[in-house]
């Protein structure tokens, strides 16, 4: 690869923003009744077959394909479709610019001659759009709308109607039948896989899309053996690297998480090759590329591409072959620390929760970490203030309850100095409303086997009742202490109140009774 994550990111200072999606002005035209179709769709079938007779090349040996520019970083692009994994809407075509007038010769043509590019798009948008609708997509396909599209990327002669074929395919891809097909017609699994290879944004961010789709289905394996050779995952490993534009970093790490998740088969024949390649190392550099982003300026279209990236680490930290390298890597938990320490973790709450996960991986495989973290009191408090945003994620309130109380046990309150102790105390008081919030539930005056939350998973009882008695420990020891240490100043603007440490010692107290009877 040319260039690192970080140097390529620093030519990106005067790229466009993402412009913003409209709906096609047009309306479409209903058929005479006569040719009406017995199918239920909310759009007049044979409407549909006229568009997808508008978009196949009548001559297609006639037509030249452009070769993919130089290779070197890919440029930003504007007008991109929104992202997701869900059948996206395509704009209208009077957001694109047009190709300097360049018209579509000797190969698209309709009842009246030649029809120019602009055309071929307005009826391709349309077949976008419906094609979004589980009903027209199986309409569209038996109505061979797959073979027209294979036919148009064999002799595109633009990227924006390679976009648009890509994206008609990836809103088929989202339904599972039409999925089915689309890995049976012959030669589109290689025809989709070779548009890795060209230079535009759009229809990598497309490829990409309809790759990840594909790779979940039950014909993930005839994907993954097209995706194998080293050079198309060298490719896959260098469009993401080198990428300015966020959509296509979220689309190209999207395909590599969808590598991750996919059926055993597909990993076993991909993950190992994109290891030897250096994906592990890739992830981790755009993951500090993006934490630097996030410190210098934060722009909401990045936070979801700082989550993906984290999620796809995560989900390699969980992989037996590969857990090792991720755990034992100090940058990488550096960077999941600094997102935990952020003072305002609203706008990226789910990357914090992320984090946490990930670090409670590493510090499975790699426990000699918990010492360095329990140094930083401050982390401590950052964790309890992830745990809301997670209130509804039980492995990630398993994560962060794990680390919390690897952390205490390595914590000695007998060896700590004043201020180290008082700044812990405040911590855990603070928290109190937190502890019985999401850990304990209100008992009545005669039901105290109803004291923990009926919904607490049994999996977190034991480390329910070593973090509740490492706590009880702790502000016993600072009850019991002098006046002196208890007035010795500590982090500024905090305190604790005397009153929350009481009431977290007799919620200690019934915790572990209540424990202690299971």
């Amino acid at each position: 690869m040319s260039n690192s994550a970080s140097e390529e990111h620093d030519h990106g200072d005067g790229v466009e923003e993402l412009g913003e999606l409209r709906e096609p002005p047009y309306q479409n035209p209903s058929a005479p009744p006569h040719e009406s179709f017995d199918v239920s769709t909310t759009v007049d079938p044979s409407y549909v077959i006229s568009l997808i007779r508008r978009l196949l090349p009548s001559d297609v040996n006639g037509l030249v394909r452009e070769e993919p520019a130089a290779e070197g970083v890919i440029e930003d692009a504007t007008n991109l479709p929104e992202n997701g994994g869900e059948a996206e809407a395509m704009e209208s075509s009077e957001n694109h610019d047009k190709l300097e007038g360049r018209e579509l010769s000797n190969g698209y043509k309709d009842e009246g001659g030649t029809v120019g590019e602009r055309t071929w798009e307005e009826c391709g948008c349309i077949l976008w759009d419906l094609a979004a609708s589980e009903d027209h997509a199986q309409f569209m396909v038996q109505n061979l709308i797959l073979e027209v599209l294979l036919a148009s990327l064999a002799v595109s002669p633009s990227s924006r109607i390679t976009e648009i074929s890509l994206g008609i395919i990836g809103n088929l891809a989202c339904h599972e039948t039409a999925r089915k097909c689309i890995a049976s017609v012959n030669g589109m699994v290689g025809a989709i896989v070779e548009q890795l290879l060209i230079d535009d944004v759009p229809c990598l961010c497309e490829a990409c899309r309809v790759l990840s789709l594909c790779l979940q289905g039950g014909e993930g394996i005839i994907w993954a053996e097209a995706l194998q050779p080293e050079h198309i995952l060298s490719r896959i490993l260098w469009i993401a690297e080198n990428a300015l534009n966020p959509q296509l970093i979220e689309r190209s790490v999207g395909l590599l998480m969808a590598i991750l998740e996919s059926q055993q088969e597909v990993a076993t024949i991909l993950v190992p090759p994109l290891l030897k390649l250096g994906l592990s190392s890739l992830l981790i550099k755009l993951l500090a590329f993006e934490m630097t982003k996030l410190k210098e300026d934060r722009t909401p279209e990045r936070y979801s591409v700082l989550d993906l990236i984290l999620r796809t680490i995560e989900e390699l930290s969980t992989m037996d072959n590969c857990s090792e390298e991720i755990c034992e890597n100090k940058e990488l938990l550096q960077l999941a620390r600094e997102l935990i320490d952020l003072p305002d973790k609203f706008e990226v709450a789910s990357s914090c929760v992320t984090a946490a996960v990930l670090i409670a991986n590493i510090l499975t495989d790699a426990t000699h970490f918990t010492s360095d973290l329990s140094q930083d009191l401050n982390f401590l408090k950052g964790l309890f203030d992830v745990f809301p945003f997670a209130s509804e994620d039980t492995e990630a309130q398993t994560a962060i309850w794990s680390i919390i109380s690897r952390i205490l046990t390595v914590l000695q309150e007998r060896e700590m100095t004043p201020a180290i102790l008082n700044f812990l105390v405040s911590i855990l008081a603070s928290k109190l409303d937190l502890i019985e919030d999401e850990l304990l539930a209100h008992p009545s005056d005669h039901e105290e086997q109803r004291f923990l939350c009926t919904s607490f998973p049994i999996t977190l009882f034991p480390l329910l009742t070593w973090q509740m008695k490492r706590t009880f420990d702790i502000l016993t020891y600072w009850k019991s202490s002098d006046d002196s240490i208890k007035n010795t100043s500590f982090a500024e603007g905090c305190c604790i109140k005397e009153e929350d440490v009481d009431k977290l010692l007799d919620l200690c107290r019934k915790a572990s009774r209540f424990t202690t009877s299971l």
